[in-house]
């Protein structure tokens, strides 16, 4: 299935045409493999440059750099001044696109980041995010502790981007939805095992918010994992513009996206208009909609008091049984987003 105007072959004047690399799952274990896979995704940006003409954004999924490996080793950590990051800042300026990214970044002050950057056709980091929930108790990363920003895009469109686990939290989209994203981007790594759930996923974070979303995996195997592929790019109303149902790796997933689509269903929708109906429950009862937080969950995690009914019977609480050894620091709360380079 393609969108209106043959996936962006033939561009409208409010379209932003969008191409989801279902990048071949590489083995990383070394410097030299970093510095191999960097240059491999810096030929796929020319690739898709190539490819399209008229694409604004070239995404790559999560573990697009580093692979499934789950390696921690600080010697194939990445640094926002690093080399990897400058090779993808150039790339964008070369072929005169946006990008999104995916690098798993050193932190001195315990495990990494798993880090997605957007980075726009001057070269300019726009957007900077650590991903908010790992995939816990497989992944060792540290919890995201810089919120989720959204920033302008091509065309003055508004991104915001989510990573793999993510997005199976409903709270995630929507607050993408709240603060103003039109396109929400979620990358992912996610092999075949999870095919369903992403794909319900993705129509849900769409359709409940009104969100056109930009979905994509890694694809093909490793030797030891098999990644979906999976690209997916969803309107606001919940309908599959493209998707990448093939798994051919190195695929890429494009179609044409109307973010003026979106602005005019979430100001003229009535029915279903449910990112605003959300929080002016009933309106038409009483004026202006019941304003109140009538969740238990909501009110509860925010005074430090989550208590699920079943949660002291939960098996698995710390990564043991992907054979991680028991935290023993504390998380901090959420820091500034750190200085992005020149």
């Amino acid at each position: 299935m393609s969108s209106g105007g043959l996936g962006g072959l033939n561009k409208s004047p409010n379209g932003v045409v969008i191409g989801c690399v279902q990048l071949q799952l590489p083995v990383v274990t070394t410097k030299s493999d970093l510095a191999a896979q960097t240059d491999r995704i810096v030929k796929m940006v020319g690739k898709a440059r190539r490819n399209l003409g008229t694409m604004d954004l070239v995404i790559f999924p999560e573990y697009s750099l580093h692979g499934l490996s789950m390696c921690t080793d600080p010697d194939i950590m990445c640094r926002l001044d690093g080399p990897e990051v400058a090779a993808f800042r150039a790339a964008c300026v070369e072929h005169k696109i946006w990008g999104c990214f995916s690098i798993m970044e050193y932190n001195p002050e315990g495990n990494p980041y798993n880090t997605g950057l957007i980075i726009d056709e001057t070269g300019k980091i726009v957007l900077y995010y650590r991903k908010l929930h790992p995939w816990i108790p497989v992944e060792p990363w540290e919890p995201g502790n810089v919120g989720i920003p959204v920033c302008d895009g091509p065309k003055g469109c508004k991104l915001a981007l989510i990573i793999c686990h993510d997005g199976m939290f409903p709270e995630m989209a929507r607050e993408c939805a709240y603060k103003g994203a039109e396109i929400m981007i979620r990358t992912a790594g996610y092999t075949a095992p999870i095919r369903n759930s992403w794909r319900f996923t993705n129509q849900a974070n769409s359709f409940q918010n009104l969100m056109v979303t930009a979905n994509v995996c890694m694809c093909g195997s490793d030797g030891d994992f098999d990644s979906m592929g999976e690209g997916m790019i969803v309107n606001f109303d919940g309908e599959v513009l493209s998707h990448g149902y093939s798994g051919r790796p190195d695929e890429i997933i494009t179609a044409e996206v109307r973010p003026d689509l979106v602005r005019e269903a979430r100001i003229h929708w009535g029915v279903e208009n449910n990112i605003y109906q959300f929080g002016h429950r009933g309106y038409v009862a009483v004026k202006g909609g019941a304003t109140d937080c009538p969740y238990t969950f909501m009110k509860d995690l925010v005074n430090g008091q989550w208590n699920l009914p079943w949660g002291d019977d939960v098996v698995h609480k710390d990564g043991a049984s992907c054979g991680f050894g028991p935290p023993t620091r504390e998380y901090k709360g959420e820091e500034p987003t750190p200085k992005m380079p020149d």
